[in-house]
């Protein structure tokens, strides 16, 4: 198998030639739904290559956006130090409580958090003052960029595509509880009063649980119609929001009161409306006159590493840290935008020597179908991952093929169950993946897999999986 036959497989505009036994993987490509795309290439520990299927074309990357994030955030930040720098801070402003967001991922309002808890700011103000009037989320620190360009709207309701922000809270979510009734009535659904909820499902006899949730962009009012079958437990549903500064500073009235402190006056929020000076193409004129400083926290958290929050970001392609991991990457050099974000990336990739024109990217998750990246580009980012200091630290945040993460039901029971460490991507009509495996040889190999195009409801995911089987075994 050569990568010339494998191009002249795959790229006959009529029917492709049936593939021959000698060559599993076109076999094994030729398998993906009529339509589909796929480009593919694997090199060795030296560099040369084993298969090359469509490497210089762009393929929309998905997820793998989260390789060149991540890359970019350990080649800039400190990983291993308390993450003091992002921690959420509180202040007292007059009668009013500030709460202040700096990029953060991880602040925490659970009942039983252990670490970078929002309860422990509120004790903060607590034992300070028994009163307090307005309690304000700031996320000022960032500017206020909630959602990529590129990122389809309906996905705004679904934790997978909440709003980002400096100050974020829970990962951006509000948990709802969805309790079947009798068959034919409503089920019971409880919330924390954040969102009015309209209760359109209906509990079936027999049938099967298939919840949906719908809101506006911007509205209070969330719908949550589908059916939850009879008998069925409990169902979590886990709902974006908006204003992920309003959410934060509204869990922190709720604590305050639970900590005997009154408030007397409303949730409010600061944005900073992002401006041609958050863009470093735009950038010039006289520079923006400096706020006041404002009054010392009352407490600031220091949260755990940053290198925990990247294992966790790629472990379970967590959009919303990778999206907070680009503004702390551009904030290194500019207002923290994502266009500043996106000008370190380019930086980055610039230096390694990969052509401005193998990628684009809008955002730092993954989530905009406006990203292209070709497969060359990634392994030749891959590899120059891991000739760096952190290249090993790096490679232990992907997930590993039938073990963990969004790997962990793939490659189970095969020669590459424990062998294979990967970054995976899906979107409408798109899946990736790229990283390292280790062939029957014992040699490690560099791989970038891209399927677009994927027609319906059908998958890529099998064909590539085979693929990269068969080149595991004769390599």
């Amino acid at each position: 198998m050569t990568p010339i036959l494998l191009a002249l497989l795959l790229a006959a505009p009529a029917a492709p030639q049936a593939p021959t036994p000698s060559d599993p993987v076109a076999t094994a490509i030729a398998r993906a739904a009529p339509g589909t795309r796929i480009g593919l290439m694997v090199v060795d520990e030296t560099g040369r290559e084993i298969v090359a299927v469509r490497p210089d074309e762009r393929f929309v990357p998905a997820s793998n956006t989260k390789i060149f994030t991540t890359a970019a955030a350990f080649a800039t930040l400190d990983m291993t130090a308390p993450d003091g720098g992002g921690g959420a801070e509180v202040r007292l402003e007059g009668r009013d409580v500030v709460l202040s967001g700096h990029g953060d991922a991880r602040l925490s309002s659970a009942a039983d958090c252990r670490s970078d808890c929002l309860a422990d700011l509120a004790r903060a103000v607590a034992a300070r003052t028994r009163i307090v009037h307005d309690v304000i989320g700031d996320d000022s620190a960032l500017p206020d960029e909630r959602w990529p360009q590129g990122m389809s709207w309906n996905n705004q309701v679904g934790r997978y595509g909440t709003a980002i922000s400096a100050l974020t809270i829970d990962d951006n979510v509000v948990a709802l509880s969805v309790t079947p009734g009798a068959a034919g009535a409503p089920p019971a659904i409880t919330g924390d009063g954040y969102y009015e909820l309209e209760n359109r499902a209906t509990t079936v006899a027999g049938g099967k649980t298939a919840l949906e949730e719908t809101r506006q962009p911007g509205s209070h009012v969330l719908r949550i119609g589908g059916t939850i079958a009879a008998g069925a437990p409990a169902r979590t549903v886990l709902v974006g929001i908006d204003d992920p500064a309003h959410r934060a500073a509204w869990r922190l009235a709720q604590i305050l009161r639970a900590e005997g402190v009154r408030v007397t006056g409303t949730v409010s929020v600061r944005h900073r409306p992002p401006s041609p000076s958050d863009d470093p193409d735009q950038r010039g004129g006289a520079p923006a006159p400096h706020a006041p400083a404002p009054p010392a926290a009352l407490a600031r958290l220091a949260p755990p590493p940053l290198g925990e929050d990247v294992r966790h970001t790629n472990k379970v392609s967590q959009n919303l840290h990778a999206e907070l991991l680009l503004r702390r990457v551009g904030a290194t050099t500019g207002s923290g935008s994502v266009a500043d974000g996106r000008a370190v990336v380019v930086r980055m990739l610039g230096g390694i020597g990969i052509p401005r024109w193998q990628y684009e990217f809008a955002d730092g998750s993954g989530m905009s179908s406006y990203n292209r990246v070709t497969p060359r580009a990634t392994v030749t980012l891959l590899r120059w991952i891991a000739a760096q200091p952190w290249g090993a630290a790096w490679r232990a945040t992907l997930p590993v093929g039938g073990v963990d993460g969004t790997l962990a039901s793939r490659f189970h029971a095969t020669p590459l169950d424990g062998r294979l460490f990967a970054k995976t991507g899906s979107l409408n009509a798109t899946s990736a993946v790229s990283g390292y495996l280790t062939a029957a040889s014992g040699h490690v190999l560099t791989f970038a897999a891209f399927a677009n195009d994927v027609p319906g409801d059908a998958s890529a995911t099998a064909a590539i999986d085979q693929a990269l089987l068969a080149v595991a075994a004769s390599h």
